[in-house]
């Protein structure tokens, strides 16, 4: 724990470098684009799909029935972008995880060779195939978000997920797929613990927004300290 910690607050201390403001301010703008587009839609189709009044017997004509249900249903999109916003702002900082990686490794193991890059098809296509799990996923588990241990499913469902796709881009940049998996995989248990870290700030407002930064770069660190530092390109 104590490890984790420290690389954690070398992360924290690093916060002030460019790098980091620029991934953060591009990965939220993109965050909000998505969500705001995601609601207008929702509102869009539900004014298409509901009348615009009803007729109930002894009560007549009620005229505002469809705008009422629209309206009902804005504390429902406002749940659903405080659950989201930050894994897909994690997603989309998967797009920009090598200029994390690269500041991180720059300042605090200005050793090692160059990472190997991932090609933005293969970036884009591992961020998508992050954002469709971690969307569905919450989705599924907004149920359990209205019982009592709604802050230890979406702390342990989010760190589980955080962990493993993190553990991966980071692995990634200095192995090959398969090899990245293995190391993950032997590490499962120090990156799930990484992970649950960075999930437990996730409901705390403002804060929440620069947990995908913290998070790229303190994974960073945390697959060095595991081995990462020396392994094979």
């Amino acid at each position: 724990m104590a490890a984790l910690l420290a690389d954690f607050l070398k992360s924290v201390l690093q916060f002030r470098d460019r790098r980091f403001l620029r991934v953060l301010l591009i990965g939220v703008a993109l965050t909000i684009a998505l969500l705001v587009a995601i609601s207008a839609a929702v509102l869009i189709f539900l004014g298409w799909l509901l009348p615009d009044a009803i007729t109930l017997p002894w009560i007549g004509t009620i005229s505002f029935f469809g705008a009422a249900l629209s309206w009902a249903a804005v504390p429902f999109l406002i749940l659903l972008s405080s659950v989201m916003m930050v894994p897909v702002a994690s997603a989309f900082t998967g797009f920009f995880l090598d200029e994390i990686a690269d500041a991180v490794e720059a300042e605090h193991y200005p050793q090692l060779p160059p990472a190997r890059h991932v090609k933005l098809a293969e970036a884009i296509g591992d961020s998508l195939r992050f954002l469709g799990v971690i969307l569905l996923a919450n989705t599924l588990a907004l149920v359990l978000y209205f019982t009592p241990f709604a802050p230890f499913v979406f702390w342990g469902l989010n760190g589980f997920l955080l962990g493993r796709e993190y553990s991966q881009m980071v692995a990634q940049r200095r192995l090959d797929r398969v090899s990245a998996i293995e190391f993950r995989r032997k590490n499962r248990l120090t990156f799930f613990a990484g992970g649950v870290m960075m999930a437990l700030p996730l409901s705390v407002p403002i804060l929440n927004l620069i947990v995908p930064i913290l998070g790229a770069a303190t994974f960073t660190h945390m697959a060095h300290r595991v081995g990462l530092t020396g392994a094979r390109q």
